[in-house]
């Protein structure tokens, strides 16, 4: 009788072959290989929830109707994804992981109170389509989608965006705040009239300006527990800060009269939401921190030049976009060195 064939031809297995069990050795599988407690989801709300305070306190100082921006804000932009995706033949339920709801949020705090619903529609299907989408959605984009919407509306509507509103009266202890009908924000009144709001009504929010960017503290505040949580990284908030600071502060001293000092720079306008909020987007920021550093310092560069000497009174946005546009060579010549990469002879001289 003969034995029964074993050869690879047949496809045959010896009996012995058979009978073993698995055996111990490695097991490949694909990425990732380290798991956590975080999820896109949870660090989206997590940063909505932070941004819940200023959006209140910017309901209180503007009236209702605030809140009308804000849900046609968020829902627009939430739809304009999940459209999108329904066509691509893509999960529609990436609308709900709250990256299109920090979107509308932000888009909405960067307007002036005054901006008419339709222009909020259409900023908000800017910012997912244009700003997100068609880079092939969140992780893709390069540059900050609720910026690329707040940069479409100067273009479209430039009166309503630079129209704006008194505040309502909310702190009887401050000052008199700017007034809309002469200077329209603090940075208006500096740059055209070379007069200064008072810090503490720029710190708590007793001035005119964009809808969600006038209180600088509880901005401050709900990026603070951002830092805290690691959700952002500080590299990008404190070169941002400090260097706008430091630059505010040198021309304040070469002329007092003419530019405002750095605290005021810092407190103006948008720079605790861009600094906090926009400049650390994870998708449009540099991924190691000495990148951060250098992209705070180039953005606070930028802000200081077009404050100062550009023709807006604000540049935090046109200084995060343009910066996000030269991440990627950020990342190439500041690039963390590959594990198990062995250096050159250059190197190991060193």
């Amino acid at each position: 009788m003969s034995s029964p064939d074993t050869s690879p031809a047949a496809g045959g297995q010896p009996e012995q072959a058979k009978s073993e069990g698995p055996k111990e050795g490695f097991l490949l599988t694909s990425s990732p290989h380290t798991f956590s407690d975080s999820s896109t989801k949870k660090i989206m709300y997590l940063v909505v929830a932070t941004l819940l305070p200023a959006t209140v306190f910017s309901v209180t100082l503007f009236g209702t109707s605030v809140l009308l921006l804000y849900v046609i804000g968020v829902a627009v932009a939430m739809a304009t994804e999940a459209v999108t995706k329904i066509v691509r033949k893509r999960s529609w339920h990436s609308a709900l992981d709250g990256s299109a709801v920090i979107t509308g949020l932000l888009l909405v705090m960067t307007l002036p109170p005054t901006v008419s619903p339709i222009a909020v529609a259409v900023g908000a299907f800017v910012a997912i389509f244009i700003g997100k989408e068609v880079f092939g959605g969140l992780g893709a984009n390069i540059f900050n989608p609720a910026l690329v919407g707040r940069a479409f509306l100067a273009a479209a509507y430039p009166v309503s965006m630079t129209t704006w509103k008194n505040p309502a009266r909310l702190f009887g202890f401050l000052g008199t705040p700017v007034d809309a009908t002469t200077s329209a924000t603090p940075l208006a009144a500096a740059k055209f009239d070379h007069t200064f709001a008072p810090l503490l009504n720029m710190l708590i929010g007793q001035t005119g300006g964009s809808i969600g960017e006038t209180s600088a503290l509880l901005l401050a505040l709900g990026g603070i527990v951002l830092l805290i949580l690691g959700i952002i990284r500080w590299p990008i908030v404190v070169s941002f800060l400090g260097s706008v600071f430091v630059l505010g502060e040198i021309f304040h001293l070469a002329n007092p009269a003419a530019y405002p000092s750095g605290l005021f720079e810092v407190l103006a306008g948008g720079m605790m939401l861009g600094a906090f909020y926009m400049a650390t987007d994870m998708v449009t920021s540099p991924y190691t921190d000495k990148g951060g550093v250098i992209f705070g310092i180039g953005a606070g560069v930028l802000v200081i030049i077009i404050r100062l000497f550009g023709g807006y009174p604000e540049g935090v946005m046109y200084a995060i976009l343009l910066m996000n546009a030269v991440t990627p060579i950020i990342n190439r010549f500041v690039n963390s060195k590959t594990f198990g990469r062995r250096p050159d002879k250059a190197e190991a001289k060193q």
